[in-house]
């Protein structure tokens, strides 16, 4: 553990305070061996907010201010002895922990540097327009303990209008990052010829089956499946087509009120290898004309908590704001969240916002 931050520098000083105290207890206190326990407190507490270094050199302070108090203070060579094994040791012990724990933190770290980047090779991020719709998008990884999650969107321009999609593949890591490429490579490669979104959704479904049957062997094998909602938007019609597969439902932003688009028909995730026609939901059409903008999010978004344990409604949290573009509306939305959950949260979340015009 090191601490990071406003209070860095504060508690920085705790390990000296320490030391310091210790020496002026030995040596004035009325008490024989009153500042010991603070000296051997000194290298447990440097270890807790100083670099590894920092540490060492404490601990090695803390050895030779107990010898040197002895010996002013004229104490036995036995209890000496005794006193320095007490702050060696308790310091050996100390920094052997810090090693183990930065250890284990520099392997997680390599492991979620190499999901991230295997996630962004994956997610490349949309241009930011698509034939006549703008898009904006963000990616918001959730706190450094968590493992990166499976949250993916993707943006194409087809003969049938702009199409789109945001899901969200079970479970986290590099599995997850895996079911998460198998999804959007199916996406890309059938969004211009499927000639409706649930043929299109359907074509997903069978790819992610066809992995899991691949990874067959590997005990999340049956258990990696995807939620998302497919989109198509028509300019020239003025509407925009929907497909559930299990996802939170879009929200339609339109002249300062905020709608959440809800499916007629619920529709299961994708990937669950269910008989043809079992689970699957048609298609919902709304209005959508220049100056709406359409937001669609995963579920980090939508269940994201305050500090009382409310989860985030961005139908009220959105209402009533003056956003103009798709750029402003992500960048409010994850402001607002971020506000709301106090900065802490265990999900990833995705964000994709599409709109014909600056939003009214």
């Amino acid at each position: 553990m090191e601490v990071r931050g406003g209070w860095a520098g504060l508690l920085a000083v705790v390990p000296v305070l320490l030391l310091v105290g210790g020496v002026v207890l030995d040596v004035f206190g009325p008490v024989p061996y009153a500042g010991l326990p603070l000296l051997s407190a000194s290298p447990l507490a440097a270890c807790m907010v100083l670099a590894f270094r920092g540490a060492v050199i404490t601990a090695a302070v803390a050895c030779v201010l107990t010898v040197c108090v002895d010996v002013l203070v004229n104490r036995p060579l036995t209890a000496l002895v005794v006193d320095l094994l007490d702050v060696a040791v308790i310091s050996v012990i100390a920094l052997w922990l810090k090693w183990v724990v930065q250890r284990q933190g520099q392997r997680f770290a390599a492991v979620r540097a190499v999901a991230e980047v295997a996630q962004r090779a994956v997610l490349p991020l949309p241009p930011a327009r698509v034939g006549a719709v703008s898009v904006a998008t963000r990616y918001e990884c959730a706190d450094a303990e968590a493992l990166v999650g499976g949250d993916f969107y993707a943006v194409r321009s087809t003969p049938f209008g702009v199409r789109a999609l945001i899901g969200d593949v079970r479970g986290k890591g590099l599995p997850a990052v895996s079911t998460m490429a198998v999804a959007t490579s199916a996406f890309r490669e059938a969004a211009e010829q499927a000639a409706t979104l649930r043929e299109l959704a359907e074509y997903m479904e069978r790819a992610l089956v066809r992995f899991a049957a691949d990874v067959g062997d590997q005990p999340d094998a049956l258990e990696r499946f995807a939620t998302a909602v497919l989109v198509e938007v028509s300019e020239e019609e003025g509407r925009v087509r929907l497909h559930h597969r299990g996802h939170p439902p879009p929200y339609l932003i339109r002249g300062g009120r905020v709608m959440s688009l809800e499916p007629s028909v619920p529709g299961l995730p994708l990937g669950l290898g269910m008989p043809e026609g079992v689970g699957v939901s048609g298609c919902d059409t709304f209005p959508f004309h220049q100056g709406d903008c359409l937001l669609l999010v995963t579920d980090g978004v939508t269940e994201s908590r305050d500090r009382h344990g409310a989860f985030y409604d961005p139908c009220t949290r959105l209402a009533g704001r003056d956003l103009r573009t798709a750029s402003e509306v992500v960048d409010t939305l994850v402001a607002d969240v971020t506000g709301w959950t106090g900065g802490r949260r265990h999900d990833d979340m995705a964000i994709l916002a599409l709109a014909l015009a600056p939003v009214r």
